[in-house]
């Protein structure tokens, strides 16, 4: 009689315990996101700064460069007309957090490397849902690697205004500039390259307190508008202007700073 009850008993224990793994719920840093598909390079600097003004134009033979940066909210995209409109060079997105990737990123990164562009790969960070090396590493495994081909651009981290609540992610500028820091640096050692840091000067000087710690990486700014108006965090330049929300391209307008001469010697490091 007390064999079968402990017998009972441990299949009791059992079937909750089944029923506790099957029913635990899903940590929060890997619960699919809400609308990664709206979350994309600009799309938060929009939101919270305005794309007011109209942005500078003339542009000559041996001027600045022009491209544009895309996600899976343009879908597959016609590379050989933006060829024949004049881009140089393409950013698509091809990660968020930890658990999302973008579903057109093959055909926005390899298309536009074969209409021939120069092409890279941005990722549009969450530092509330894991630690920068996390995101790095899922970054370059999904997308975000660099080769020294000459038509390869830097890999790039799109650090902007969070797009699920809180605007600093609930982080201290301490910590968001470490988080940023340990994206760099891991960025760093899987690829040889720094990443480019996306960022806007009013969250950066919000969120980092302006910190002057990743000046070293180059620099692509938003503002939409005729000028880049002030630098964030002691960069005394920027490597890519993003100046428009629209325009001959699809997706975000951008301006290298520098000719297509120099837009190759920035693919190189």
């Amino acid at each position: 009689m007390e064999s079968k009850t402990r017998t009972g008993v441990r299949a009791l224990l059992a079937g909750v315990l089944v029923t506790a793994m099957i029913t635990a719920p899903t940590p929060a840093s890997a619960q699919p996101l809400a609308h990664p598909q709206d979350d994309y390079a600009g799309s938060q600097i929009a939101r919270h700064e305005g794309t007011g003004g109209t942005p500078l134009l003339d542009v000559k033979a041996d001027d600045d460069a022009l491209g544009l940066d895309v996600s899976s909210h343009q879908g597959d995209v016609d590379w050989a007309t933006v060829a024949r409109n004049g881009g140089k060079f393409s950013y698509a997105k091809a990660t968020e957090g930890i658990t999302y990737t973008n579903p057109n990123f093959a055909q926005q990164y390899n298309g536009s490397y074969a209409a021939g562009l120069a092409h890279g790969a941005y990722h549009f960070a969450l530092p509330d849902v894991s630690d920068g090396a996390t995101q790095a590493n899922y970054f370059v495994d999904h997308g975000g690697g660099w080769s020294k081909d000459g038509r390869t651009l830097p890999p790039a981290l799109d650090i902007e205004y969070n797009p699920y609540g809180d605007t600093c992610y609930k982080l201290t500028p301490e910590q968001m500039t470490a988080w940023i820091k340990a994206f760099s640096d891991q960025m760093w050692r899987r690829t040889g390259i720094p990443p480019t840091i996306y960022t806007s000067y009013t969250w950066w000087t919000k969120c980092t307190g302006n910190t002057t710690l990743l000046r070293g990486n180059p620099l692509w700014i938003p503002r939409y508008g005729t000028d880049v108006g002030t630098l964030p965090g002691g960069w005394t330049t920027q490597a890519i202007w993003q100046f428009a929300d629209k325009g001959v391209f699809p997706g975000d307008q951008n301006r290298f700073n520098g000719n297509a001469d120099r837009l190759h010697a920035f693919t190189l490091g």
